[in-house]
């Protein structure tokens, strides 16, 4: 599961304005796709430690 998790933010991350086509030049859709991918990590850790 956290394999295609991992996936999923690549491509979003990396391909996201073309699959989705959302419009973002200042970056702030990647900023909040990486915050949400951090915290994602943070609380899954702690959630089996």
């Amino acid at each position: 599961m956290s394999g295609l998790a991992l996936a999923m933010f690549v491509g979003l991350f990396a391909w996201g304005q073309q699959i989705v086509g959302y419009d973002d030049p200042q970056g702030k859709v990647q900023l909040a796709l990486l915050a949400t991918f951090s915290f994602g990590l943070l609380i899954g850790y702690r959630a089996n430690h």
